[in-house]
């Protein structure tokens, strides 16, 4: 069986014969001697194979040798020597060597020259065989184990929340319908609307947007919950941070308020840096590497200040600044960039949004450090967190830092039945389309506490790049959802 060159490249010369498969990315030749760079996936580097052209492998006439190529799938095995060029300690002396897949030069895509990530899109089918593409999936899968990592050992239990529901978490309508109708002669009911009540499920039913609302259920009994799944927004929108189809980590936790709440997540997104940081070295290395060279290529007064390993650096190793929306807004307003009117959205008075450029205002030019804000305007946040004792703000926080802006939001819960019932209302939630989330209110309601982070927005983060497609394997957007 063949090892993985990732363990491969870890190993000492030897007289053992050691196998190897994977996908040729170079090839060049001297003299009699070939050299094949070969790549399996399993790390950033590649393999150096050395072909012995004149040796006659079993199998491997001239004809064969023809056909390895970039893009070409190899088996060889051979003895594990000291390598006498530069970039490797080893390389694979082949006594053995297989073409299994070949890939014709003429039409193989993937060159061994740089490519714009507009055309990688395009074949995407073909994208992960590229360095890049390599690096952000196996960081990727290292933060999906890091995360599940992180919650099990602190005692959480991870809840698989429905993809399908009949409630919407926020309140804002723009879900995918999950139907079983005929498409086009519907059930109707007198009045012309659809009669769902002839539907699978007796109901009208859509894509989740959310696993908070089923996740807060079993806080109730639990105590400290996690989802991880995707969910599911049809906002039509193109934009480089949009995805329709996108996963969500959702914690919630009994017993726990607002402190709690940025405690925990302040830890979480440490410990999640700190892992990539540590656990996938030559994949971030290699990122830090292309992040550099892509602001090179952008005019000097867009360009960020810190490498993106500086910006990693920056969040894991400084407290985070705690401050309230009221604080930020008057930091705001006071500040240089808008009284010299340079930001694009002013900061004219409380109760505003905050832009992007508001966010990374307050992280890298006032604070210098990642900052939390909390109690923001009641307008302004979803029907479901706890109204504070101002009545015009609710016990909200989102994590703001460099380069991005806001990453995790999340609130102290309302608990409070008659409170959440007027909520759901000013946001003209049916209150039958959520009787269960209110009745949880009715029977041992705690404080409890949990907040939101966008896999795809962390992964945007943590890799450098700057388009969410770019950190999906299969980016699901307007008029696009090919595979």
């Amino acid at each position: 069986m063949s090892l993985s060159i990732s363990k491969v490249l870890t190993m000492s010369p030897s007289d053992e014969t050691v196998s190897v498969s994977g996908w040729v990315r170079t090839r060049r030749s001297s003299k009699n001697v070939s050299f094949v760079a070969l790549n399996d996936g399993s790390t950033i580097r590649n393999l150096q194979l050395v072909i012995d052209v004149d040796k006659g492998y079993e199998g491997m006439n001239e004809e064969a040798m023809v056909k390895v190529t970039t893009g070409a799938s190899l088996c060889a095995s051979g003895k594990l020597v000291a390598s006498q060029g530069s970039g490797q300690a080893v390389e694979l002396l082949c006594e053995k060597i297989s073409v299994e897949g070949v890939a014709d030069p003429e039409e193989y895509p993937l060159q061994p020259k740089r490519h714009s990530l507009e055309f990688l899109r395009e074949i995407g089918h073909l994208r992960f065989r590229t360095n890049v593409f390599g690096a952000i999936l196996r960081v990727r899968h290292a933060m999906t184990f890091a995360i599940h990592k992180f919650f099990n050992d602190r005692g959480f239990f991870n809840i698989h929340s429905p993809i399908i529901t009949g409630s919407d978490c926020e309140g804002a309508g723009e879900m995918f319908r999950v139907t079983t109708l005929p498409e086009n002669n519907p059930p109707l009911l007198d009045d012309g609307k659809v009669d769902f009540s002839k539907d699978f499920f007796g109901k009208a039913t859509n894509l989740t947007v959310s696993g908070q609302l089923e996740a807060e259920l079993a806080a109730m009994a639990l105590g400290k919950v996690y989802t991880f799944g995707p969910t599911f927004r049809a906002e039509n929108s193109n934009t480089s941070r949009h995805l329709a189809e996108f996963w969500m980590i959702e914690p919630e936790v009994a017993f726990a308020d607002l402190k709690d709440n940025m405690d925990l997540a302040e830890d979480f997104l440490k410990y999640l840096i700190g892992y990539a940081l540590e656990n996938c070295v030559d994949d971030m290395e290699f990122l830090s590497k292309r992040y550099a060279e892509e602001e090179k290529l952008k005019p000097q007064a867009e360009r960020e200040e810190m490498t993106l390993l500086e910006k990693l650096e920056f969040v894991r190793n400084n407290s985070f600044e705690r401050v309230t929306y009221t604080q930020a807004i008057d930091i705001l307003m006071n500040s240089t960039p808008n009284k010299k009117k340079k930001f694009q959205y002013p900061v004219e008075r409380w109760g505003i949004d905050l832009q992007s450029e508001h966010e990374r205002y307050l992280v890298e030019k006032h604070f210098k450090k990642p900052v939390i804000v909390t109690d923001y305007p009641r307008e302004n946040k979803a029907f479901y967190m706890r109204v504070n004792p101002d009545e015009k703000t609710v016990a909200a926080m989102d994590i703001l830092v460099p380069g991005v802006g806001e990453i995790i939001g999340g609130s102290q819960r309302e608990e409070r039945y008659e409170i959440l019932k007027e909520r759901a209302a000013e946001f003209k939630i049916p209150e039958e389309s959520i009787w269960w989330y209110l009745d949880i209110r009715k029977y041992g309601s705690v404080v409890h506490s949990g907040f939101g982070l966008g896999f795809e927005r962390l992964l945007m983060f943590i890799t450098g790049m700057s388009n969410v497609r770019d950190v999906s394997p299969f980016p699901r957007t307007p008029k696009s959802a090919e595979f």
